[in-house]
């Protein structure tokens, strides 16, 4: 049965115009599903609070907004902070039978005015039965005016038994020293990464490296804010470990039937982004094998003698093929770079005209002396010649001059969309 608790009710009643103030309001709880595509099933909810007043709603920016013109900021904050909240959500919590969290929202710097908050927590779970490795604190990531108090809490939390999240990151003041110094057993992504992932390759390339660096420091690592089947399969890209969002449930009472709700939502999407995951490898396949033809093809036209510029104009007009040039054995570069229509019109830099410089300490050089048999491809780099984010390709071929490297420059991000990745070899 869905419970209201009436501030103005409870045993601990405020006073003067903050009473007032409150006891306008009803604050009711609601919980977002938080899921693992890996297990394909929900393990935890937000509690999240819905206010009314009367009949109508009452966004939280736009309650806090009144009570700053009221001057009743700080005590609404302390009650629902305190006391009232914490019985809201855990009160209401009918699922704590189950294996899964609940992450409850904080403010640090809300926390330094309330010294007892995890007691007040330690206490009341106890009374519920709810144990503290069941409870996740979301300190939103602000920077705080005290980092030392901060850290204080974080141990306290977890000595208690508490889990600690990191929300918001990626935005505003959030830096990887904390995020070692805290250690939190989730860090939640700021939607925004994700919503510019969508628009933009560069964003969504971002986004894959913010990930991984967070799993590697020792942190699982949750997607919010999924509304779509493209962002659900952008967050999935990324390998992370727990997704949210209204495309697979908003939030609701906690029940079986939210849980399926978003369960099924979520094997959809695994359906969905699977196929889309085959069709985008096969489309891949198909132009790296295309690629594979055209560079060892230019190194038989270049073996029987033939003039470099033509030999390299089929390359030249594959998808974010961009340049063409030879090094010989010391990594000294033979000639001019062959270059497409995109890059001869481009603005002027002086590095660009590059016949005699030497290459020889770049990773592609290294790449095809070691694997002379093969067509190697470099992790990508900012290319000198138009200081944009470039693959080169290269591979050995013997000519009459002598054995020479044949390199290929890549703009990986022209190429299906910028989601190609390139094999150590082709």
């Amino acid at each position: 049965m869905k419970r209201v608790l009436r501030l103005a009710e409870h045993r601990h009643r405020p006073s003067g115009k903050t009473a007032s103030f409150i006891e306008h309001h009803d604050f009711r709880s609601v919980y977002q599903p938080i899921l693992s595509p890996t297990h394909q099933k929900m393990v935890g909810y937000e509690a999240l609070v819905r206010v009314r007043r009367g009949n109508q709603p009452v966004a939280p920016p736009s309650l806090f907004e009144q009570a700053s013109i009221q001057g009743v900021t700080s005590e609404l904050d302390r009650h629902l902070l305190n006391r009232h909240l914490l019985n809201l959500h855990l009160e209401n919590f009918t699922q704590a039978n189950l294996p899964i969290w609940l992450f409850i929202n904080i403010n640090p710097d809300t926390l330094f005015h309330h010294n007892d908050y995890l007691s007040v927590l330690a206490d009341h779970c106890h009374q519920l039965g709810v144990h503290p490795e069941k409870i996740v604190l979301e300190l939103v990531e602000t920077a705080s005016r005290d980092s030392a108090t901060l850290l204080e809490f974080v141990q306290e939390a977890k000595a208690r038994g508490f889990q600690i999240a990191i929300d918001d990151f990626g935005m505003g003041d959030s830096n990887f020293e904390r995020l070692w110094r805290i250690n939190p057993l989730i860090v939640k992504i700021d939607r925004s990464l994700l919503m510019n992932a969508q628009d933009h390759t560069r964003a969504r390339l971002l986004l894959n490296s913010l990930v991984r660096m967070i799993r590697e420091s020792g942190s699982l690592v949750l997607i919010e804010g999924i509304e779509n089947n493209a962002q659900a399969h952008i967050a999935l890209a990324t390998e992370a470990d727990l997704l949210q969002g209204f495309l697979f449930a908003r939030p609701g009472q906690g029940s079986e039937e939210l849980t399926q709700t978003a369960e099924t939502a979520l094997r959809q999407v695994m359906s969905e982004s699977e196929r889309w995951c085959q069709n985008d490898f096969r489309t891949r396949e198909t132009y790296l094998k295309l690629l594979r033809f055209e560079i060892m093809d230019a190194c038989h036209a270049l073996a029987r003698g033939e003039e470099f510029d033509r030999v390299c104009r089929p390359l030249l007009q594959m998808e974010g093929v961009r340049r063409c040039f030879l090094l010989d054995q010391k990594g000294v570069q033979q000639g001019s770079l062959a270059q497409s229509g995109a890059s001869r019109n481009a603005a002027f830099n002086p590095l660009y005209q590059s016949a005699g410089a030497c290459w020889s300490h770049r990773e592609y050089f290294r790449n095809a002396l070691e694997r002379p048999q093969h067509i190697s491809c470099s992790r990508p780099y900012v290319a000198l010649p138009d200081a944009r984010r470039t693959v080169t390709l290269s591979t050995g071929t013997s000519l009459a001059q002598g054995h020479r490297i044949f390199c290929v420059d890549i703009h990986p991000d022209e190429v299906l969309d910028g989601q190609v990745p390139f094999p150590d070899t082709l």
